[in-house]
């Protein structure tokens, strides 16, 4: 790859991005083969650096690392100097001062990784920053796609749910757009920004428009977190009114992929019925993001003198 960091699918060119699917497939085949000791980044290491919490993305991280054999440290942020007032500099400083190879973080602010990236040695993988970006889980749900599917060029996705507060909308649109996919999104109306249609999102007026004819439809998580009351009245209601299930389902394609990068709100975002049958990839997601994430790190580093 032409980049030292990978902070957003914003700034990687088509090639870049179909790149990392093409090996992250041959990644994901090794894995289904129980192949989980490669060479690849033997000597190297890896420091994953969370300022918010994370199961899936952390986890998938640090395993991709040490399948590919490199020495993984998890810098657990609640018990570092970082409770001491030291700043992110003064951290990505420390790490390549180490001769740490790769920093994976996760920030609450939107533009940390490429503030740690502008300042250190290391490559820095963007896990999820702010409302801004998470490219590893676009990156993830397009390699589903593209095994499931066979391209992305041409497919319509459908993306429901909470997009105000989703850095994973902002990636997929950006790298469903560069590789030719319609992206149709709706929400309730306190939970869709403004602009979206300008960045080459179609925004629908109703559920049914959304999935009208899509190859996959993918629900997101209401980030109660990230928002203030009052964006809707309640859970049940917001089930009601924007949620997938197999009534909408009839207006997609039959066999359309069902997504979604959890965790999962049973019964808000999508029927539980939805997320355990047969067209449901959400577990099929987990391993993609073992294995795309093996592949970002594989290509940031294959360059690297040893």
């Amino acid at each position: 790859m032409r980049q030292k960091d990978i902070l957003g699918l914003y700034g990687l060119e088509a090639g870049e991005i179909e790149e990392i699917l093409s090996l992250g497939l041959t990644m994901k085949g090794l894995l289904k083969e129980g192949k989980k000791t490669l060479p690849d980044l033997a000597g190297k290491s890896v420091t994953t650096l969370f300022y918010e919490n994370s199961t899936r993305t952390r986890c998938s991280f640090e395993l991709a690392a040490k399948y590919l054999g490199a020495h993984v440290v998890n810098l657990s942020v609640a018990t570092s100097s970082v409770q001491k007032g030291e700043t992110l500099i003064d951290t990505g400083k420390t790490l390549d001062a180490m001769r740490c190879d790769v920093i994976v973080i996760r920030h609450p602010v939107g533009g940390a990784p490429k503030l740690l990236a502008d300042t250190v040695r290391a490559h820095v993988i963007n896990a999820g920053d702010g409302m801004n970006e998470h490219p590893s889980q676009a990156l993830l749900d397009m390699l589903t796609m593209k095994e499931h599917l066979g391209t992305i060029k041409g497919r319509k996705v459908a993306i429901l749910g909470d997009i105000r507060h989703s850095r994973v909308a902002k990636s997929n649109l950006y790298g469903l757009k560069k590789l030719g996919a319609e992206v149709t999104m709706y929400a309730p109306k306190t939970l869709m920004p403004v602009g979206l249609d300008q960045m080459g999102a179609k925004i629908c007026s109703s559920r049914e428009e959304a999935v009208e004819g899509a190859d996959v439809v993918m629900g997101l998580r209401i980030q109660l977190e990230r928002q203030k009351a009052g964006n809707f009245p309640s859970l049940g209601e917001y089930a009601k009114y924007y949620g997938v299930n197999e009534e909408v389902m009839k207006y997609a394609k039959p066999g359309a992929l069902v997504m979604h990068p959890g965790p999962v709100n049973r019964g808000v975002e999508l029927t539980s019925s939805l997320i355990d049958g047969d067209s449901s990839k959400i577990e099929d997601q987990v391993l993609s993001g073992v294995a795309v994430r093996m592949a970002m790190l594989k290509l940031l580093t294959e360059g690297d003198c040893q």
